[in-house]
């Protein structure tokens, strides 16, 4: 999205053409069609980010098993659940089987950033979980011994162990719930 913007904003500023010497009017309403786009941004975006900021700041935070803090240290679905809870208010299943089953499924190609992908580490299929970040990449508490940390979807191990992606959905409310 930013380098899309960027790209916009340079063709917005670069050297004027014909059309564009006969008068200012229409860089106004590009730039104007600009904010607007930014303005019709989803509070879900805007939640996203900040919650992909707030799972960075707990990088390092050691894994614990059945751990849900950032002063104790997390397990996978732990930090899962804290990060959406603290972030944007989503309180999801304690246990990542429990994630997968109350979230929407969708095709890896779908991901976006704040959507879950689920691994079988454990001989079962969403025995672990972690937040998609994008580019190719997640966030989770991974095991014993080590630590919160961002891993590629694309390296060999995890390729491997993939089960699925999910997408948490916007709790109902009776301003989008149909009568």
């Amino acid at each position: 999205m930013a380098a899309c913007l960027l790209l916009v904003s340079s063709m917005l500023f670069a050297a004027p053409d014909d059309e564009a010497q006969a008068g200012p009017k229409r860089v106004p309403e590009k730039i104007n069609l600009i904010q607007l786009g930014d303005q019709v941004k989803t509070s879900m975006s805007e939640k996203t980010n900040q919650m992909l900021g707030q799972a960075m700041t707990l990088l390092g935070v050691p894994y614990k098993r059945g751990g849900s803090s950032a002063d104790t240290g997390f397990d996978c679905s732990g930090f899962v659940r804290h990060i959406y809870e603290t972030s944007i208010g989503r309180l999801l299943p304690r246990r990542a089987e429990e994630q997968a089953m109350a979230t929407e499924k969708i095709d890896r190609s779908e991901l976006h950033p704040g959507d879950l992908v689920f691994f079988n580490t454990m001989r079962r299929t969403f025995s672990h979980v972690g937040i998609y970040i994008g580019d190719g990449k997640f966030i989770h508490a991974p095991s014993a011994g080590k630590a919160v940390h961002v891993e590629d979807l694309r390296a060999a191990y995890w390729t491997k162990r993939f089960t699925g992606a999910r997408r948490v959905q916007e709790p109902a409310t009776t301003d989008n719930v149909s009568r």
